[in-house]
């Protein structure tokens, strides 16, 4: 059977083209996906023109690392997801047996056998999906595939970084750059109890959503008093925790600036530079700054987990649905970035 899937020529379009349904082998499942989500990374380094190398390297195949569907088929050797189950796509499939993969982390796989779904082998913006039984996660019935796709990368992305700065109650947040998973962050920000948390971004639209949506506490506006402002809503202390999810330079510097002595930072978001003075930044208000580079198939686990726990929907984050025959227009409006998340859905999932 013939089905259609989506293709990033590199020239600023998305385009469609006829392929086969796959056949499982070995350890291998086949999913109807039912919802597949745009990840900035895919704009930023394939959508736009091809600038990957190594684990970005595009290689012409299925687009999408953020899908979620139902299990149509099994091969020869799977173990434990059968026809019918619920799942989410972890988007690496590492090799299994290093020491990264060993730990859950197949997106730090050092093997040359490693391969993004959506970059070096076929992705979810199809209505099937050839993958690995082992880079499967199972959806809590509660959970909608939607809200499974947005865990795939963007909110387990949030979870890790959330994680490795140990965010609790006791902690003020600062969320540089409200992009989806800058949405995410502080979503998960507020179901971890953190009593404070302030946002903000250069784009006014993101801005007018994340109020919208409730997801931030306070906005201080980009510029000079930036730091000053964040300060001010924190007893001039200064933020407890910080994440940035912009990938700027200035971002960066502001995360650093406006958090507290003993601060934890993650920086999540992609490109740019880290341009500090070890002294005044880091050292003297001795801060600790992590980097943070998706989940892990375990965490992935425990967040979709928590989530049912919270009664929190990722999928309420998804401002735009397109169909798959519109997914040209998806990813225009993605790229615009005046908007919150982009879901292409499929069948029921479109409208949910």
């Amino acid at each position: 059977m013939q089905v259609t899937g989506a293709y990033l020529p590199g020239d600023s379009t998305a385009v469609l083209r006829v392929t086969e349904v796959p056949e499982p082998g070995i350890g291998q499942v086949v999913l109807r996906v039912m919802a597949s989500t745009i990840c900035g990374s895919d704009i930023r380094a394939i959508y736009r023109e091809h600038l990957g190398t190594g684990a970005e390297a595009y290689q012409n195949v299925v687009v999408g690392h953020e899908p979620c569907g139902i299990v149509a088929a099994t091969g020869p050797g799977c173990k434990e997801f059968t026809i019918g189950e619920r799942a989410v796509v972890y988007h690496i499939s590492g090799c299994g047996l290093c020491p990264e993969c060993r730990r859950g982390y197949m997106i730090s796989c050092t093997s040359p056998r490693r391969q993004a779904y959506g970059w070096q082998r076929d992705g979810g913006m199809a209505e099937y999906l050839l993958a690995e039984e082992k880079d499967l996660v199972r959806l809590p019935a509660e959970l909608t595939y939607t809200d499974g796709a947005q865990v795939a990368c963007g909110f387990g992305t949030a979870y890790e970084a959330l994680c490795k700065v140990e965010l609790s109650g006791r902690d003020s947040i600062l969320v540089v750059g409200l992009g989806p998973v800058g949405l995410a962050t502080a979503a998960l920000a507020r179901a971890l109890g953190a009593h404070c948390i302030i946002g903000i971004d250069t784009v006014v639209e993101r801005v007018e959503l994340a109020k919208s949506l409730g997801a931030c506490d306070e906005f201080v506006e980009v510029g000079d008093g930036a730091g000053t402002a964040v300060r001010s809503l924190t007893r001039d202390a200064g933020v407890t925790c910080a994440v940035d999810c912009s990938g700027s330079a200035a971002g960066r510097s502001l995360a650093l600036d406006a958090s507290a002595p003993r601060a934890r930072i993650a920086l999540v978001g992609e490109g740019g530079e880290l341009v500090c003075r070890p002294s005044p930044q880091l050292m003297h208000g001795q801060k600790t700054v992590f980097g943070s580079w998706v989940t892990s198939t375990w965490r992935m686990q425990e967040l979709l987990e928590r989530l049912v726990d919270w009664r929190l929907h990722p999928g309420d984050f998804v401002t735009h649905r397109f169909p798959l025959d519109k997914v040209s227009e998806a990813y225009a409006l993605m790229d615009s970035g005046r908007c919150g998340k982009v879901a292409i859905g499929f069948g029921e999932e479109l409208n949910s």
